[in-house]
């Protein structure tokens, strides 16, 4: 085997693995499995067509996640994310949000400025419309590019995993007639002080605008949320 195909073979094999690591966590998260259900590696590895060492794989780093429990000689079993575990994410992402803006102020590009306002104008058009769904994505979208606009590949890793990890919660706020038009008027704001160059300011409203949100959870339709595996 020559050193290209030995390469390739591991790329090969790394990619397959982050592709079932993904799937799971993915599913993990958007309630396909209950809370101490047993994820069985022959199941998922038919379901995913691989064989079970991905599978294995994946289970051992969403263990270092905290997103499953491996009790030896039994099997793994979800843990999920709980109610603290939202509040703590949403609380430390106040914080690295402020940073991520305040970082874009210095690098952001005018190609991703006029992103971030087509995507401002797009959600304020379907918030009028109740399109939430629309809302959800451009939502997402607007804070995928500001993690990539604050020119921090470590940022970035961590704040889009922090967005998958309450991708249900943050469904369930964007999805209110209150708080959507709220949201993108924050972001109007933030976008606002990231084009006049002013770092402090645009600390200061990212940090405001995840206070905001956790301000707009109902923590009794949170619980019913994360309850709701089904």
């Amino acid at each position: 085997m020559s050193n290209y195909e030995g390469q390739k073979e591991d790329t090969d094999k790394y990619s397959l693995r982050g592709r079932v690591f993904k799937k799971i966590r993915g599913d993990i998260l958007i309630g396909k499995y209950k809370e101490n259900e047993e994820l069985k590696e022959t199941a998922i590895g038919t379901e995913l067509g691989v064989s079970r060492t991905p599978v294995r794989e994946a289970l051992r780093q969403l263990e270092l996640e905290g997103l499953i429990k491996i009790i030896p000689n039994k099997g793994a079993y979800v843990t999920g994310i709980t109610e603290k575990d939202v509040m703590d994410i949403y609380k430390i992402r106040a914080k690295l949000e402020g940073l991520c803006a305040r970082w874009a102020t210095a690098s952001i590009t005018s190609e991703q400025i006029e992103q971030l306002e087509e995507i401002t104008y797009l959600s304020e058009f379907h918030a009028k419309r109740q399109n939430f769904e629309q809302v959800f994505e451009l939502d997402s979208r607007f804070h995928e590019i500001l993690y990539i606009a604050s020119n921090s590949k470590i940022l970035d890793h961590v704040l889009t995993d922090f967005h998958a990890y309450v991708q249900r919660v943050r469904r369930m706020t964007i999805s209110s007639p209150v708080r959507a038009p709220q949201s993108n008027e924050e972001h109007k704001q933030i976008l606002e002080a990231i084009k006049e160059k002013n770092p402090d300011k645009a600390e200061e409203l990212a940090t405001t605008h995840i206070m905001n949100t956790i301000k707009s959870i109902d923590l009794y339709n949170l619980e019913q949320n994360l309850d709701n595996q089904e």
